[in-house]
């Protein structure tokens, strides 16, 4: 294989370990916080390049410190087994190498953002981290997963702005709700596997009966959530069309799937949530611009 090749090849495969095509569930709710922070600072392309860096020299971290640490368990899941490191493709040293510097980026680009957020990004890569361990003893690591992703939409604020206003806080539980309410819902595939090797999630705990039942509920929150920006951020009434799309797409989504047929789950995964997190953007956007201000 030529230089050239294998340069390409090494890529993709850490593309493909991370997932970086992933990026659209969090990245669009991080953009969001941006064009909330337009109504208080003047955003430059010198903050927008560093967020970016930022988001996703994060995102990079912990998806890179998820795979190192279940390297293991997804070798023995036939779901997972095909995964870079369980096959092969990459090391656990060529991994741990590929976290080390993606968390020095993430603590760079803070650094250049600002002060703050130097010192945050420490705690940020911690709580990062922690979510590879949780199922190992709780099976609150869905909640706790979208936690840690919510928290994305805040930290562009305080990198922007600085102390977290209602708006803002409200999209950080849209996006923990969302992202809480189909880690449920994909959890379902690994139940039956989670359980055998003494593993924490909901569908293994509870059924996947209930884990849908709960999922629902949570996506009812990430609606009411929704709401919760355009009444704090004296947003434009086109944001509820929006807003209407978005829970048409949940209802959708837990309707493709049930106890009985998990087949379409990878649909309402990767496709439904893709474009639910695209929404919100435009939402925001769209809100913004035809309403009031922050």
């Amino acid at each position: 294989m030529s230089p050239i090749k294998a340069a390409v090849s090494g890529t993709l495969s850490y593309l493909r370990m991370i997932k970086f095509s992933h990026s659209i569930f969090a990245l669009p709710f991080a953009f969001s916080a941006v064009v909330l922070a337009w109504g208080r600072v003047n955003v430059t392309s010198h903050m927008m390049i560093w967020l970016v860096v930022a988001m996703v020299s994060a995102r990079s971290a912990a998806m890179g410190f998820n795979r190192f640490a279940d390297a293991e368990i997804d070798s023995e899941n036939p779901r997972t087994a095909v995964r870079e490191i369980p096959m092969g493709r990459i090391s656990k040293k060529e991994a741990l190498v590929f976290i080390l510097i993606s968390s020095a980026m993430l603590v760079f680009a803070s650094y250049r953002l600002s002060v703050v957020c130097f010192y945050f990004s420490f705690p940020l890569l911690i709580l990062l981290f922690i979510y590879s361990y949780t199922k190992r003893f709780t099976w609150f690591a869905h909640i706790y997963l979208g936690l840690v992703i919510g928290l994305a939409p805040v930290a562009v604020w305080i990198a922007l702005v600085g102390m977290p206003e209602l708006p803002v806080v409200f999209l950080g539980l849209v996006s923990m709700t969302h992202i809480a309410g189909f880690d449920i819902l994909y959890a379902c595939q690994d139940a039956e596997f989670d359980r055998e090797k003494g593993l924490h999630s909901i569908p293994s705990r509870f059924g996947t009966g209930f884990a849908m039942k709960l999922s629902a509920l949570i996506h009812v929150l990430t609606v009411l959530f929704l709401a919760g920006v355009y009444f704090t951020a004296d947003f434009g009434v086109p944001f509820f069309g929006f807003a209407a799309v978005i829970a048409a797409l949940l209802i959708i989504e837990h309707r493709l799937v049930n106890p009985d047929d998990l087949s379409n789950i990878n649909i309402a995964f990767f496709h439904i949530n893709s474009i639910i997190s695209v929404l919100v953007l435009g939402a925001v956007l769209t809100g913004y611009l035809t309403g009031g201000r922050v």
